[in-house]
C-alpha cells in the first residue's frame, strides 16, 4: 500500500442478522487532513468506525495505517496503534471526576511493595495539561457530572488528545456544542493538523465540511459511493450523492394550522432552584408548532422538563384545556396527553438494552392492557405500523435499539410518541445529530401532526430550524423570557437580540450549567 495515507480502509463489509451493513467500502486518509464521512442515517459510517476501532469484527477487508497492515482486535489494541475515538453518544460516569474520566482504563499507577494505587497526583496534573492544550481549563478533580453535555464533549475531545494519536474519529463532534465551543474544537482540530495527525470527522452540517475538512467520503445504503477534495463538490452534489435524489426545499411548505384553542397555558413558572427559570408564562394554542430559542444555558430544556414533570417548580400554574393540572411526574404529563422527546437521546431518550418495539411501545403499553395482560398483536401492529411510517432502517422490531444509528434512534423515540397519540408534543432539539434526508422526514411528521390538530413545542439551537418550522417563536436568556416573535416577523437578528437580551452578571437568572473553573 501506498504510504501517501495515513490510513487505508479496502474492501470492508460487515454484515449483521437480517442486513448487510457494509458493502466493500474504500476509505483513505492523508496525513494531516481531515477527512469528513458523510451519509444519510443508517448509511453504516459508525459501523465502518466501529470496525476500525476493533469494537466490532469486520467480516472482510484489510486495513493499513501509514502503509503497514494491521489487525485491530478491540479498542485498547486501536489505541496502542494510534487511533482515537470521539463517539457521538458519550458515555460519562458523572459521579467521577473529570481527570478519572480522561484516564478510565488507562489510570497511572504508583507501586508500594505488591501494591498498586492509582497516582492521583500526576493524573490531575496530566488531565489540566491536556484541558488546557484544547483551552478548556475545567478543573480536572470536578465531578464530570457538573458539565453541561457540551462541556462533557469538550473533555472527550481532550481525553482523545491526551492519548497522542496519530488519527482521530469524531462522531458528530459539534452536536451539543454552542458555538463558542465549536470555534474551540475547529482552532483543536488545525492544531492538531499542524501536528501532521489526521481526522476523520463525520458530521451532517455542510457549514462545518465546508469550513474544516479538506477531502469528503460519501457512503449510502452501507455501499461506497465516492471520495472528493471538499473544494471540488457543491453543496447540491453533496446531498444528491447522501440521498440518491434531488431533493427540493429543506423545509415542508410552512401553512398554519393553528385555531383560537388554548391546549397549554403556563403561568408564572418558576424552579426550585434560584438559578434556573423564573417566572415563565406562555400559551400553545391547537394546531401550532411553538419554537422555543436562545442560547446554550437560558434554560430552556428546564422549563421544559418541569412541565413534564421531570423538575420541581417553586410556584406557577400549569392549565391544559383550561383545567389547572398538577404535573409532578412524568406518567402525571403523559396522563394529561402530553409527551417529550428529550435532548440527551442517549441518557433519558432510549432504553439501549431492549428491542425497538419495547422502546415504542413503552409508553401506550396501558393503551393495550386488558386484566394486567398485554395484548401483543395490537402492540406488533403498532410498531410496525411506526417503523414503516418512519421509515425506521432496522432488521427487525425485536432487534435492540442501542445497535442503530443515532438518527434511526431518534426515529424510534418519536415513534413512541406517535403510538401514545398525545395532543402536546415537547420536542427538544429533535433533529440533532440527524441528516438532511431523515431531518425532512421529521419535519414532515411535524407538519402532519399539526393538521391532525395536535400541537408542537420545538427547543432548536439551529435558528434556521426554528424559522422555517414554528410559527410562533418565544426566545429565552438566563431563565427568563425575553421576546416573542411571529414566524412572517422572525429573522435570526430578532431571535439573537431577544436572546441576549438579559442582563447575563445577574446572578438570579445565571445558568446552572456554567463552566467549572480551576
Amino acid at each position: 500500500m501506498a504510504e501517501q495515507y495515513r490510513l487505508e480502509m479496502v474492501g470492508v463489509s460487515k454484515t449483521f442478522p437480517g442486513v448487510k451493513a457494509l458493502d466493500k467500502i474504500n476509505l483513505k486518509v492523508r496525513p494531516g487532513t481531515v477527512h469528513a464521512l458523510m451519509g444519510e442515517n443508517g448509511a453504516g459510517k459508525s459501523t465502518l468506525m466501529k470496525c476500525l476501532f476493533g469494537i466490532y469484527n469486520m467480516d472482510e477487508g484489510e486495513v493499513f495505517i501509514d502503509g503497514n497492515k494491521v489487525d485491530i482486535a478491540n479498542p485498547d489494541d486501536a489505541l496502542h496503534k494510534g487511533l482515537a475515538m470521539v463517539h457521538q453518544e458519550l458515555q460519562p460516569v458523572p459521579a467521577r471526576s473529570i481527570a478519572e474520566n480522561m484516564y478510565l482504563g488507562r489510570y497511572p499507577l504508583i507501586k508500594f511493595g505488591p501494591l498498586k494505587i492509582v497516582d492521583h497526583k500526576l493524573m490531575n496534573a496530566e488531565a489540566e495539561k491536556w484541558l488546557k492544550d484544547v483551552k478548556m481549563e475545567f478543573n480536572p478533580k470536578a465531578k464530570l457530572g457538573t458539565l453541561s453535555i457540551g462541556q462533557m464533549q469538550s473533555v472527550e475531545i481532550a481525553k482523545a488528545v491526551s492519548q497522542n494519536a496519530k488519527l482521530v474519529i469524531l462522531d458528530e463532534p459539534t452536536s451539543s456544542l454552542t458555538d463558542n465551543e465549536v470555534e474551540a474544537l475547529f482552532r483543536i482540530i488545525k492544531e492538531l493538523k499542524s501536528r501532521g495527525v489526521s481526522m476523520i470527522y463525520i458530521s451532517h452540517k455542510m457549514a462545518e465540511i465546508r469550513q474544516i475538512a479538506d477531502d469528503i467520503t460519501i457512503m449510502r445504503d452501507g455501499t461506497y459511493v465516492g471520495s472528493w477534495e471538499v473544494k471540488d463538490i457543491t453543496d447540491e452534489d453533496i446531498v444528491k450523492q447522501m440521498v440518491g435524489r434531488e431533493l427540493g426545499n429543506v423545509y415542508p411548505p410552512k401553512d398554519d394550522y393553528r385555531t383560537d384553542e388554548v391546549l397549554l397555558k403556563v403561568s408564572h413558572l418558576s424552579s426550585i432552584h434560584k438559578r434556573s427559570f423564573q417566572d415563565c408564562s406562555f400559551e400553545l394554542r391547537r394546531g401550532e408548532i411553538l419554537g422555543f430559542g436562545g442560547l446554550v444555558g437560558a434554560q430552556r430544556t428546564e422549563l421544559m422538563e418541569a412541565i413534564f414533570g421531570m423538575r420541581n417548580i417553586a410556584s406557577g400554574d400549569i392549565e391544559i384545556l383550561g383545567e389547572k393540572v398538577s404535573i409532578k411526574h412524568p406518567q402525571d404529563a403523559i396522563n394529561n396527553s402530553v409527551g417529550m422527546i428529550t435532548e440527551d437521546r442517549r441518557g433519558n431518550g432510549i432504553f439501549g438494552c431492549l428491542s425497538i418495539s419495547d422502546n415504542t411501545a413503552i409508553s401506550s403499553y396501558r393503551n393495550y392492557t386488558k386484566a394486567g395482560v398485554i395484548n401483543s398483536k395490537k402492540v406488533g401492529t403498532v410498531v410496525k405500523d411506526s417503523i414503516s411510517r418512519l421509515s425506521i432502517k432496522t432488521p427487525n422490531d425485536r432487534t435492540q435499539i442501542q445497535s442503530l444509528s443515532g438518527g434511526n434512534q431518534q426515529k424510534v423515540i418519536i415513534a413512541r410518541w406517535l403510538a401514545n397519540n398525545p395532543d402536546i408534543l415537547i420536542m427538544d432539539e429533535p433533529t440533532r445529530g440527524i441528516d438532511i434526508g431523515a431531518k425532512f422526514e421529521i419535519y414532515q411528521i411535524m407538519v402532519d401532526l399539526v393538521k391532525q390538530g395536535k400541537s408542537i413545542i420545538m427547543i432548536s439551537s439551529e435558528m434556521p430550524e426554528l424559522i422555517g418550522m414554528s410559527n410562533r417563536i418565544i426566545v429565552m436568556c438566563s431563565g427568563r423570557i425575553t421576546g416573542e416573535v411571529e414566524d412572517e416577523e422572525a429573522t435570526q437578528e430578532k431571535i439573537m437580540a431577544f436572546a441576549t437580551k438579559f442582563d447575563l452578571n445577574d446572578k438570579i437568572g445565571e445558568s446552572s450549567t456554567q463552566e467549572v473553573k480551576s
